[in-house]
């Protein structure tokens, strides 16, 4: 089973008033573990440095789901924290069991739009804790030969 995981990392960024800059990126990886995160994130990410980088934390990233766009101009990744909310009935009091979801938008209210969008049809009640901006900069997700080849080395 795949996880996916937050990859750090540091680099000098020529800006555009051409000055160097030390800067430091994340990007999400989708992984079966640290090592395999960590070596997928380098092959991903070295064909665009110029120069030299270091990858300077990998973590895991607990998400229950990741809802992309297909609008272009959603750059922007977004966590929401989502309330699943069921009812003890020997108790009869409220249960929320708390998920993050990871959501592509342009900004907060296409991002609050997207999740509604990606939670209709859901049959429980469930509530938005919150949604917060990431730093997330892109996601590298395994292609389909490659989790295939993982799930057979695991045999």
């Amino acid at each position: 089973m795949t996880e996916w995981f937050e990859c750090k990392v540091k680099y000098d960024k020529t800006m555009e008033d051409g000055l160097i800059k030390s800067t430091t990126e994340t990007y999400l990886v989708d992984a079966i573990s640290f090592t395999e995160a960590e070596k997928r994130f380098i092959e991903e990410i070295e064909p665009y440095m110029a120069g030299e980088f270091v990858v300077t934390d990998i973590k895991r990233a607990r998400l229950a789901e990741l809802m992309e766009s297909e609008d272009l101009t959603d750059d922007k990744w977004y966590k929401a924290r989502v309330a699943y909310i069921t009812i003890d009935e020997k108790k009869g009091t409220e249960k929320r069991a708390v998920q993050s979801i990871l959501i592509q938008a342009k900004d907060f209210h296409v991002a609050l739009k997207n999740l509604d969008k990606g939670m209709h049809g859901t049959l429980g009640d469930w509530a938005i804790v919150s949604i917060t901006e990431t730093k997330i900069v892109d996601i590298f997700k395994a292609t389909p030969n490659e989790e295939s080849i993982a799930d057979n080395q695991g045999d």
